[in-house]
C-alpha cells in the first residue's frame, strides 16, 4: 500500500481512514497475502491526520463522535492484522502517521529523516492505545521525551531508541522491504500470524492463552508442520500453502 498525496505530504484525510480499513480488511480475508508493506510516495511518508479535519471533529461539526475516534480505529485494525506489516518509511512522519508506523511489525526508514510527534504543542492529549503503543515498543522515557517535547528526532536517534529497525539509503527502501517481506512469506502463515498475535498481546499483558493453546494446536496438526519437517529433514527450503 502506498500513501499517495506527495503535494501534501501524505496527509490523511477522513476518507483514507475509510480506505485504510476496507483494505485491512480485504488484507485479513485473503489468504494468498502473506505480508503487507506499507509506503509513501514522494519526499515524506506521512505528515499525519489532516488537522482542520481533526479540529471539525473535536468542534463536533462532522456529527458523529464515532469520526472522532476514526484514526485511533484504523491504527488499531492495521496492528491487529493477520499478517506481519512492513513500514518502509521513505521519508519524515509526523503526527499520527508516526503511530501509523508504529503499528507495523518492522520499521525500515531513510538517512535525512526526521520524526516528530507535535501533541503538546497542539494542545492535544492522545488517544490511549496510541500511547499504549509508544510506551511498549518505545519505553517510557522515549515516549515522554517525545510526547512532552515535541521536539523532532533524527534517523539515528530513532534507530537507537527502537522506533526504526534499520536505516537504509533512500535509495536502497524499497529492496530492502522487499527482501525482509520475501523472508517473512517463506514462513508457515498459520504461524507467523499465531505467533504474531501472542507476541502483541504479551507485550501489553493480555495473552489469551486458550487462543494460544488452539492456534498452537491447530498448527501442530497442519500440513503446513508436516512440510516443514520434512523440508529440514531433506535440507531444502520448505514450501508452505497455509494449511
Amino acid at each position: 500500500m502506498r500513501l499517495n498525496r506527495p503535494r501534501e505530504h501524505n496527509r490523511l484525510e477522513p476518507i483514507d481512514l475509510t480506505v485504510l480499513r476496507e483494505t485491512f480488511a480485504q488484507v485479513d480475508a485473503d489468504p494468498s497475502v502473506r505480508v503487507l508493506v506499507l509506503t509513501g510516495a514522494g519526499k515524506s511518508f506521512s505528515s499525519g491526520f489532516h488537522l482542520g479535519a481533526l479540529a471539525d471533529g473535536l468542534a463536533g461539526k462532522g456529527g458523529e463522535s464515532e469520526d472522532r475516534d476514526a484514526f485511533e480505529r484504523t491504527v488499531d485494525r492495521l496492528e491487529g492484522l493477520r499478517v506481519p506489516t512492513i513500514a518502509a518509511l521513505n521519508g519524515s512522519v509526523c503526527g499520527g502517521a508516526t503511530d501509523l508506523a508504529l503499528a507495523c511489525d518492522f520499521r525500515i526508514g531513510v538517512e535525512g529523516m526526521r520524526l516528530l510527534m507535535p501533541a503538546t504543542r497542539l494542545g492535544i492529549v492522545y488517544y490511549a492505545s496510541g500511547i499504549r503503543r509508544y510506551v511498549t515498543r518505545l519505553g517510557v522515557a522515549a515516549a515522554k521525551k517525545l510526547f512532552l517535547t515535541a521536539q523532532p528526532i533524527d534517523a539515528g536517534e530513532m534507530l537507537r531508541i527502537g522506533y526504526l529497525d534499520e536505516v537504509v539509503a533512500s535509495e536502497d527502501l524499497m529492496t530492502r522491504a522487499e527482501a525482509l517481506a520475501a523472508t517473512l512469506a517463506a514462513n508457515a502463515p498459520l504461524a507467523v500470524s499465531g505467533l504474531k498475535r501472542g507476541i502483541n498481546e504479551n507485550a501489553v499483558g493480555m495473552l489469551d492463552r486458550d487462543a494460544l493453546s488452539a492456534v498452537r494446536a491447530q498448527c501442530a496438526g497442519s500440513e503446513d508442520h508436516a512440510e516443514g519437517v520434512r523440508a529440514w529433514a531433506e535440507k531444502r527450503a520448505p514450501v508452505f500453502g497455509g494449511r
